[in-house]
């Protein structure tokens, strides 16, 4: 998949719209609309999106994202999407809903198809609606796709709703909404050792900054395709140990060096909350069961 900040001519694309923030199962729809259409037509796909949320300049200020850029992008590559175009949306916020399609998408791309969701707006003051996209398919020449809903045990997949369920340490109720484990990813630092002292080797990673924090608790996951649980929190048995909270993974039968390497985290189930023991004993003793339900 090729990556570009800014438009360019780029003739006869299938183009999927939107954010894509956690490339959820409603999202994934978009897109395959997209990708599906020009390997019908001999043709290539792409992603209109931007490198930050609209919100940020709606608002100044940004969601708590369900995914990293890299993160996005590697999903977004892996459902077969040609170009990947990561606008600036404070350069075009100001354009009406009709002058962006004209400007931006007509003109670079003079599209085949269109597709969005069924709810999608775009342009200054949300004029840029699925129905003005159906209303100038004819104009421009192109095939709208408004996809419907995508609906899991009764409910409309949305970011919001990921962002919810995640909020409430609900990982694997997200899961089912985003198609996918909710997970993050970083390099393995070293810790203060008070867990290897007391029978758990853990790798410690930082929480990505900007991405929505779960829960402090225990979780069982995946780490690196192996089964673990993780504790993310402050470690409150240990006193004034940190004000940051970290995420610390012990991968049981796992004794290899990972100092300085990249650990992608994939939070399966919530097990319990963080809290507080009377003695390292009853931690350890707690440490024990949480490994037996993984």
């Amino acid at each position: 998949m090729e990556i570009f900040t800014e438009v360019n001519e780029n003739k006869g694309l299938a183009l999927a719209l939107g954010y894509f923030d956690g490339v959820h199962k409603g999202h994934q729809a978009v897109i395959k609309s997209a990708v599906d259409f020009a390997r019908q037509n001999d043709s290539k796909s792409a992603v209109v999106t931007f490198k930050e949320h609209p919100q940020v300049v709606l608002r100044s200020c940004a969601p708590q994202y369900i995914s990293t850029e890299e993160d996005r992008r590697e999903k977004l590559a892996a459902l077969g999407v040609d170009f990947c175009y990561e606008l600036d949306f404070s350069e075009i916020s100001g354009m009406s809903g009709e002058k962006y399609i004209h400007e931006i998408l007509v003109k670079n791309f003079s599209p085949l198809s269109i597709s969005t969701g069924f709810n999608h707006n775009f342009g200054a003051k949300k004029s840029g609606t699925p129905e003005l996209l159906e209303a100038l398919a004819s104009e421009y020449d192109y095939k709208y796709f408004k996809i419907p809903p995508v609906v899991v045990e009764g409910q409309v997949v949305s970011s919001s709703l990921i962002r919810e369920k995640l909020s409430e340490g609900q990982v694997d109720e997200a899961a089912q909404l985003l198609g996918h484990n909710f997970s993050v990813c970083g390099i393995v630092k070293k810790g203060a050792g008070l867990a290897s002292k007391i029978g758990f080797k853990t790798a410690n990673i930082s929480y990505p900054k900007g991405i929505l924090r779960l829960p402090y608790g225990v979780y069982a996951v995946r780490a690196n395709d192996l089964s673990a649980i993780a504790n993310f929190g402050i470690k409150p048995t240990f006193e004034n140990l940190t004000a940051e909270p970290v995420l610390e993974i012990h991968i049981p039968n796992f004794d290899k060096d990972i100092y300085g390497e990249i650990l992608q985290v994939e939070f399966i189930n919530f097990l319990r909350p963080e809290k507080k023991f009377g003695s390292v004993e009853e931690l350890v003793s707690q440490i024990r069961h949480d490994i037996d339900l993984i």
